[in-house]
């Protein structure tokens, strides 16, 4: 038995929305399509020409933005003049991928000329009963993305017809509403725009950090003492992981692979009986202070256990247990610089498919390293602040994207009203 709807509201083919608002197609929110889908200059009896007009194909076109760092031709005058027939590019225009990927939306940000070119079709807009900065925000919707999908093609490059994409709908509220919820929704956007700013300065930082403070070319204060060039199994007892694949249960003592380490994740891991875990540890156990890196598929990959851990770890990793007198913390911020990445793939299996490299070629990589423990543990101290910073960052980034989410739904469905 159906709820009864709530007063003011109606039930449209989108689900349940105000009453003042309606539902358009794609084909009747705009006043024009311009679609140049397959059009290339040779077809056209021409070439690029070498000119500096920017030819914008699926490629460039990212979720919420043009990205212009992305490679892209460049198109003469007299090619765009037999290429965009159809009329012009306006700022505000609303382009989007329908296949490769599938459902990706931007804006055009000014007024200069562009050649609509691969998989982009491009909408303009009745200004009448659409705002554009409305209907952008609604085509990245989960709902809208979720219906095109609905109604793609395709098992490993999804793609929709045009015909079909032309007879999707939104829900469209007056234009006042619109531009207030636009507004909101645009606002969150600048923020989070503002915070992958400065995460990517941040990341920026620290690879300058890394470089001059683990090549020794700047010295913190208070430190003046001598560097040592080490082999990597100078410094650590090297161990890998079982070679047999061991029976997984539901719950029980978590199994470490490539995988935990490359996203940093050691939540979500198999598991394996307590029985097998002491079988395959009686010789030695993981401890905090440890490293595991990668060397099967991913190689030279490093996370430093620092929690208290009991698990067991696959043939694919291999565990760092640090001698005294050296810095887990130093040697894993090593880990992620250039040099180790390059002594790492200098000492690898160069044929093996997929990347492999073995026990003995592990401990032979060269790091450089202070011979003061003190100075390790306090650029291993700097470097891990600035991660900190990062990950903070990172988390607030991410919990700003859920709100926006929420927003969406909230806001593009008519549950909250601005007016």
């Amino acid at each position: 038995m159906s709820s009864e709807l709530r007063p003011g509201y109606k039930q449209s083919e989108l689900g349940v929305i105000p009453e003042d608002w309606c539902t358009h197609t794609m084909l009747k929110a705009s006043r024009k399509i311009l679609d140049f889908r397959g059009r290339t200059p040779r077809k056209l009896g021409m070439d690029w020409g070498g000119g500096d007009i920017p030819a914008l194909s699926a490629g460039n076109v990212k979720m919420g933005y043009i990205d212009f760092a992305e490679e892209c031709y460049l198109g003469s005058d007299s090619l765009y003049k037999r290429w965009m027939t159809n009329g012009d590019v306006e700022k505000d225009d609303i382009v989007v991928t329908l296949e490769a990927p599938l459902g990706n939306v931007a804006l055009i940000p000014d007024n200069r000329k562009y050649i609509l070119s691969q998989r982009t079709v491009l909408l303009q807009l009745n200004v009448e009963t659409t705002f554009s900065p409305f209907l952008f925000q609604a085509l990245m919707s989960q709902s809208f993305q979720r219906l095109l999908t609905e109604n793609a093609t395709g098992s490993t490059a999804q793609g929709i017809q045009r015909k079909k994409f032309e007879k999707l709908s939104v829900v469209c509220p007056p234009i006042r509403e619109q531009r207030a919820i636009a507004t909101a929704l645009s606002d969150v956007d600048a923020l989070l725009a503002k915070l992958d700013a400065l995460i990517a300065k941040k990341r920026d930082l620290k690879q300058a950090a890394m470089q001059q403070l683990l090549t020794c070319e700047i010295r913190l204060d208070g430190f003046s003492g001598k560097w040592e060039e080490k082999r990597l199994g100078d410094i650590a007892e090297i161990r890998d992981g079982t070679h047999q694949t061991p029976k997984y249960v539901e719950s029980g003592v978590p199994f470490y692979s490539v995988e935990n380490v490359t996203r940093g994740d050691f939540t979500n891991t198999k598991f394996i009986t307590e029985a097998e875990h002491k079988f395959l540890t009686k010789s030695f156990k993981m401890r905090k202070g440890d490293i595991l890196m990668t060397r099967i598929g991913s190689i030279g990959d490093c996370k430093l256990i620092d929690w208290d851990v009991d698990a067991s770890f696959y043939v694919s990793l291999a565990l760092l247990k640090i001698n005294p007198g050296f810095s887990s913390g130093f040697i894993c911020h090593y880990s992620k610089s250039s040099f180790f990445q390059k002594e790492t793939e200098l000492n690898s299996l160069q044929h093996a498919i997929p990347k492999k490299i073995n026990l003995g070629p592990i401990s032979i990589i060269k790091i450089k390293i202070p011979c003061d423990l003190a100075e390790q543990e306090a650029i291993a101290a700097v470097l891990s602040d600035m991660d900190a910073d990062l990950t903070a960052l990172e988390a607030r980034r991410d919990k700003t994207r859920a709100i926006k989410q929420g927003m969406m739904q909230e806001l593009l469905t008519g549950r909250i009203r601005l007016m």
